[in-house]
């Protein structure tokens, strides 16, 4: 998409006449091959709660506003306070094969007016860091912002200092858009933001991308990746 100019040679951006507001985001689950994900319950804290302490690590909680939390009372008050609303939409993300809740993942900041949409609140435990599931997951929650809903702008924002995420971000696709100084705090800190996005037009490309990597074929007899992400891009 390129600049126009305005009766006046003032340079303006493309044209979007025509455009019709997005829906909300349903609150559905979501069904993959290697994970499912359903709207957060209070019934998935325990599970959640496990996954967390049992297989996690309280150094993932750093970049989070939240947590560690003490004790499943404290981890179910913040999950009913924080994760049952319109916006964050949270989602629990299940492992299929053992039912259980491994991961959490939301939508937030949705603006169905102009079509932009993010994603975060993003907080996997170890049963799923690193596996197709980690990336199946994300790639549901993209497929349904782009192609169910229409929206033209997908985020992803996290502490300029979390180069985990960065390049977690990155591998996903997403394009970086320049840090915001400054720009909040959390637990008595400053955070600078990074700002990562994926257009609407930049979408085909990578679906393409994510359908081949999370295809059978591209995992070997151990269950080793064949091809990058990025490499198919």
């Amino acid at each position: 998409m390129t600049q126009q100019q305005n009766k006046f040679g003032q340079s303006v951006g493309f044209s979007v006449e025509g455009w019709q507001p997005c829906g909300w985001p349903s609150h559905t689950p979501l069904d993959g091959v290697t994970c499912r994900l359903e709207p957060t319950h209070p019934t998935h804290a325990a599970d959640l709660f496990d996954a967390f302490v049992t297989h996690g690590n309280d150094k993932y909680w750093t970049y989070l506003p939240y947590g560690p939390f003490p004790d499943l009372a404290a981890f179910k008050n913040w999950l009913d306070g924080t994760t049952l609303g319109k916006d964050p939409q949270f989602y629990t993300i299940f492992d299929p094969l053992t039912g259980k809740a491994v991961g959490l993942a939301s939508y937030l900041r949705i603006q169905p007016e102009i079509g932009s949409i993010e994603v975060g609140h993003i907080h996997f435990s170890t049963l799923l860091q690193k596996k197709p599931a980690a990336t199946e997951a994300m790639f549901l929650l993209m497929k349904r912002a782009f192609d169910e809903m229409g929206y033209r702008r997908y985020e992803w924002k996290c502490d300029a200092l979390n180069e985990p995420s960065k390049m977690a971000a990155m591998r996903l696709g997403f394009k970086p858009e320049g840090v915001f100084r400054q720009h909040t705090m959390y637990k008595g800190r400053n955070r600078d933001t990074a700002w990562f996005s994926i257009l609407d037009s930049e979408w085909p490309q990578i679906k393409q991308a994510f359908e081949a990597w999370l295809a059978p074929a591209n995992f070997n007899a151990d269950g080793e990746q064949v091809k990058r992400l990025i490499d198919l891009r």
